[in-house]
């Protein structure tokens, strides 16, 4: 499978003996013009394609697929005829040479960059802040609560290119370090044995450093200082204002300190009569935040890495059946649902489709969380995205493009990671009055330090207040929720689990009751045939041939495995006469001339038959959950037919660990008492509700949540739909319904146990990520600010520097960051 970016070959490079090829315009895959396939004549030179599509496609627009840019040299290049081509990301490029087309390989993002940053959206793309979902807007630009760049909305196509504001803060961030390294060295260099200042003399330096910091505070600066404007007439104070008031109030003085020095009282004079400049201040302290937004940029982009990962499942090109059998590969937007395709070993599947013709293994665990291949053969239902093992496959898609599987989880996925978390509100909240604290605090530093502070008393004054306003920017406090949920959201979606939002995730991990129903959760389902029991006389195999004839034009689920059973043991059925079905007894009929009937006790009470010496037996299949019918053949009892919906082989272990992780599990089922408490005895279930009709459901989480339980319920029906919505958090079983899932907040993509026990872990570990991003942003900010503001100095005549301050500050949101992308390997 190709990652998102390896250039990988598309179709057949030509080499000299293979120079009869040529190559289709518009897809780039090479054509044997021999072969029957669509051609065109335009401009005197006639053109092959690989399929129709394209043919009509270059037909409709010729000139736009006659030639192509090399992406390396810039060179024009015939594209029917280009000999090296690649495809990358999605998109076909072509080369004059194969030494352009290695360069490419080695390197793609080198030659695509300028390009992709400038590529435009589409049209009616809406933009949204990472840290601010309900900032929504129609064209990029900055959150007016925070500063932030806009990001696009909706689900990424992988062919975005790279970030244009990670982009464009990386250049600024290395301009900025090559002007500030020299800045420092004339700075601080008599402290390590570099008098370069003594050199230069005081007056010389200042202007050199003035030279120097000017372009890094007044070009690379710039958005720094927009955003800083904005949240001041926005009236959203944000780290952004703090950052621009302490560079530009570092930078402002340190300007008139070299032009104007004898504007300057004594008390900002040092011993030696100069007066200090703080350029080197302002120029560290904005690479450093160039440097820790790039690194936070960087961060957010591998938060993406689950859709990217997922977007990558699905192949770009699908190989269709056509109606006379030929074969052909096309784009997978041209296919339609009822298209035959084929899937060849080592391939993604397409569509969501029926196996129609083949027997495989495929490789369902990016979707379902499940490493173990699931068997495919004739009439099984597989999902695009998953990877065909060693079997050839026919599919029929059933559906295709935004409806299938993947899409959907991919487009939820999406949504999750720009929802937010109620604990967030916590953040916000202090962020509000956060800011206008810093302010206050920065102030009084500069005051007390002007006042009682030790000579020069305004250069300490000054320090202090820059540090205070430098080191209490809360754009840690601002990540700590938003990266931890992105996270988890992709980490989800790897492991079969589908976060609609992350209030359910929240939710999920405060539930502390679980009603899960009984069949297709803890059971497989699909009853099987268990057991057979004969009365002295009878033989076994003809008492089963007799009940699964006798049950063979039966749609019931019980009846279909009595007669899947005998087949299994090569059993022949034989026509049955005189059929009649009476509801809620059983079943009879004549089979070979023998009357035959198959069902409970109160049908032999009808037919008058005794079967007094099987009850005892019958009692204990069902004390063991299996449904047990008579049998009675011309009036006599026969024996008995049992039949059982197995437990699961992950049941009993996934309860436990539902049990360690918090939760009582309740069973609601529509079963018997009897054949429901076999089944929770056997698994460990906390509490059983048998006889459970589909709108009782409801009224159970209602009852529950009445008693001050938080629950959580998992179904897979329609008729488990308002139930999901009622409890706290609804769980769909990916298999179900899709009204199920619209109404849930969690969905799974294999309806199993297993899937609950990875949704709780992820739950518990992305909240309790949360709080200690929370937890390290307040003591950072609580810790950091009286530090700056000079706490320490009477006791250790320290003061900080303004560009430690910046570096701490830096530092803070990139540790955030790191915490939070500890989830991306949380075990499941």
């Amino acid at each position: 499978m190709a990652h998102a970016h390896c250039c990988q070959t598309h179709g057949h490079e030509s080499t000299e003996g293979e120079s009869h090829m040529t190559r289709d315009p518009v897809c780039g895959m090479t054509v044997d013009p021999d072969g029957a396939k669509p051609s065109h004549e335009h401009g005197g030179r006639l053109f092959h394609f690989c399929c129709q599509s394209c043919r009509d496609r270059f037909v409709s627009e010729p000139e736009a697929y006659l030639k192509a840019k090399d992406p390396v040299c810039g060179m024009s290049v015939d594209r029917a005829a280009a000999r090296h081509f690649c495809r990358h990301e999605g998109e076909g490029f072509y080369f004059c040479s194969a030494r352009c087309l290695e360069k490419f390989k080695a390197d793609p993002a080198s030659y695509l960059g300028e390009r992709a940053a400038r590529e435009p959206m589409p049209e009616g793309t809406k933009y949204t802040c990472p840290m601010h979902p309900e900032v929504v807007s129609d064209k990029p630009g900055d959150c007016p609560k925070c500063g932030m760049a806009l990001e696009p909305m909706g689900v990424p196509t992988g062919e975005e290119g790279p970030n244009p504001e990670l982009v464009d803060f990386t250049r600024r961030f290395w301009v900025s370090a090559a002007l500030s390294l020299p800045l420092l060295v004339i700075a601080m260099g008599p402290m390590v044995g570099l008098p370069v200042r003594q050199w230069l003399g005081d007056q010389v330096a200042a202007w050199a450093e003035l030279v120097l910091a000017t372009p890094v505070v007044l070009w690379a600066a710039r958005p720094f200082f927009k955003r800083g404007w904005q949240s001041i007439v926005n009236r959203s104070p944000n780290m952004w204002t703090l950052i621009a008031i302490g560079v530009g109030a570092a930078y402002g003085y340190s300007v008139v300190a070299t032009l104007f020095p004898q504007v300057f009282p004594p008390s900002f004079r040092t011993h030696g009569g100069t007066v200090p400049v703080y350029f080197e201040a302002a120029s560290v302290i904005v690479t450093l935040v160039f440097l820790g937004q790039v690194l936070e940029l960087k961060a957010r982009e591998r938060t993406g890495s689950a859709i990217r990962a997922l977007l990558d499942l699905s192949p770009k090109t699908a190989r269709r059946i056509s109606d006379d059998g030929s074969e052909q590969d096309v784009p997978v937007e041209e296919l339609v649902v009822g298209d035959r395709i084929r899937v060849r070993p080592g391939e993604s599947v397409p569509v969501d489709g029926i196996v129609e013709e083949g027997r495989s293994s495929l490789d369902e665990s990016m979707i379902s969380g499940e490493p173990i291949p699931v068997e495919k053969q004739a009439g099984d239902n597989v999902t695009g995205g998953t990877l065909n093992k060693n079997g050839s496959l026919i599919v029929r898609a059933e559906k295709v493009g935004a409806d299938t599987m993947l899409s959907r989880i991919v487009e939820m996925v999406a949504s999750a990671q720009r929802s937010r978390a109620p604990i967030q509100g916590m953040a916000d909240r202090v962020a509000a009055y956060f800011v206008p604290a810093v302010v206050l605090v920065a102030v009084i530093a500069f005051v007390i330090w002007a006042l009682v502070g030790p000579q020069p008393a305004m250069i300490h004054a000054i320090v202090a207040a820059v540090s205070v306003l430098i080191i209490a920017c809360p754009c840690a406090l601002g990540l700590a929720t938003p990266m931890s949920v992105m996270t988890a959201t992709g980490r989800g979606a790897q492991a079969g689990v589908l976060i609609r939002d992350a209030e359910a995730l929240e939710r999920f991990s405060r539930v502390d009751t679980l009603i899960v129903d009984k069949t297709g959760t803890l059971t497989e389902g699909r009853p099987e045939l268990s057991d057979v029991v004969t009365v002295e006389g009878v033989d076994r195999q003809d008492l089963l041939q007799l009940a699964a004839s006798l049950e063979r034009g039966s749609e019931h689920p019980l009846a279909e495995a009595i007669v899947a059973g005998a087949q299994a043991e090569g059993l022949k059925t034989s026509p049955s006469q005189d059929f009649e079905a009476v509801t809620g007894k059983g079943v009879s009929g004549r089979i070979s001339g023998k009357r035959v009937a198959l069902g409970n006790r109160s049908m032999m009470a009808d037919l008058g038959i005794d079967v007094s010496r099987l009850m005892a037996r019958a009692e204990a299949l069902q004390a063991e959950g299996k449904t047990a019918m008579y049998v009675a053949v011309d009036g006599k009892a026969g024996g008995l037919i049992a039949v059982a919906d197995p437990i699961k082989e992950t049941a009993a272990e996934a309860v436990r660990a539902l049990h360690d992780l918090g939760l009582r599990i309740i069973m609601a089922t529509g079963d018997n008492a009897r054949t429901a408490r076999a089944v929770a005895a056997k698994l460990g279930i906390d509490e059983v509700r048998t006889d459970v009709l589909p709108e009782d459901k409801k009224q159970i989480v209602d009852d529950l949540r009445a008693q001050g339980a938080r629950v959580a319920m998992a179904g897979d029906g329609v008729n488990d739909a308002p139930a999901l919505a009622a409890a706290e958090v609804g769980i769909a079983m990916g298999t179900g319904a899709d009204v199920a899932l619209e109404s849930a907040g969690l969905t799974l993509v294999k309806g199993d146990l297993n899937g609950i026990v990875r949704a709780r872990k992820l739950a518990l570990a992305t909240i309790g990520n949360i709080k200690q991003n929370l937890f390290f942003a307040f003591v950072y900010n609580g810790l950091g600010v009286p530090i700056a503001a000079g706490i320490l100095y009477p006791v250790f005549g320290m003061l900080l520097s303004p560009m430690i301050a910046a570096a701490a500050m830096s530092l803070s949101s990139v540790s955030v960051i790191a915490n939070a992308l500890r989830l991306r390997r949380v075990s499941l």
